[in-house]
């Protein structure tokens, strides 16, 4: 018979496994650097990381904020629970003329000593982590007393934030325990993550722009071939001929609801995020 203890390790890894392969599936690489490249230079840029600085980026995907890092002369360790991600972001870097650790890691147990990085990054990749208390906690084991921890999140009122609660109906139920990815971009509730344990919380909201596809059509489209939570959606309702349709239905009023554009050919969606820096204790 198993015990309790046994029971919650099997749920915890089929959790993992599963954020895992969702991550995987289609072309992540592709998303971060086609709609989002900018943020990561920017959250470097918030943090001011400098010459010399260990840096850890948790949930660095394909090195978004992990290679501008280390083009700011850091000694950067880009971990990520998805190590498939790797190759993109290797290729990227050596491109870009650095080099840089990548470690297989889950955010919410670290492999790493504490109080071990000057800065320890996360650009839209650890608030996908489904235990947030573990994470902010791992966050700020890591790093060194008087050091930096820095963050973009996706806010839940945002475009993107919007994005998941309009796939949300047709996803798989989440497992106990995990949390929505977009209270992350939330001030109170990450202002209750970090407590005591951190200063200088600061907070700053911002908005990119996302301007890819012709047509609302074509970018939900983009997003069914490569974004994983979507690719997801559609999976877990795949055998459900009317409610892939519905899916398709509301995802495409989503989109076109949101798009800025008044010009035929084009669209553009403001993507709100939430830049979150804080001070180890």
């Amino acid at each position: 018979m198993s015990t309790g203890a046994e029971q919650n390790n099997s749920t915890d890894r089929a959790l993992k496994a599963k954020h895992r392969a969702l991550w995987a599936s289609g072309d992540y690489p592709s998303v971060a650097a086609e709609l989002v490249g900018s943020l990561g230079p920017e959250l470097v840029k918030a943090v001011g990381v400098g010459p010399g600085q260990r840096v850890l980026d948790v949930a660095a995907g394909s090195g978004n904020a992990s290679i501008p890092a280390a083009e700011a002369g850091a000694r950067v360790t880009a971990s990520d629970l998805t190590p498939e991600l790797f190759d993109a972001g290797r290729r990227i870097a050596a491109a870009r003329g650095v080099e840089l650790e990548w470690v297989e890691a889950d955010a919410e147990a670290l492999p790493f000593a504490d109080n071990d990085f000057d800065v320890v990054l996360s650009c839209l990749g650890a608030m996908f982590a489904p235990h947030h208390q573990a994470t902010a906690d791992e966050l700020v084991r890591v790093c060194r007393p008087g050091g930096t921890i820095g963050m973009i999140n996706w806010t839940p009122q945002g475009f993107i934030g919007q994005l998941f609660a309009t796939m949300k109906p047709y996803a798989a139920p989440p497992l106990p325990g995990a949390s929505p990815a977009p209270l992350w971009g939330d001030e109170d509730h990450v202002r209750e993550l970090f407590g005591d344990k951190v200063t200088d919380l600061t907070f700053r909201r911002q908005t990119t722009l996302m301007e890819h596809s012709p047509s609302p059509v074509e970018f939900r489209e983009y997003w069914k071939r490569n974004y994983g939570p979507t690719i997801a959606a559609y999976a877990f309702s795949k055998d459900q001929p009317e409610r892939v349709a519905d899916l398709d239905r509301d995802f495409l009023t989503f989109l076109e609801t949101w798009n800025q554009s008044g010009e035929a050919g084009r669209t553009a969606y403001s993507a709100e995020y939430l830049v979150v820096t804080a001070t180890k204790r």
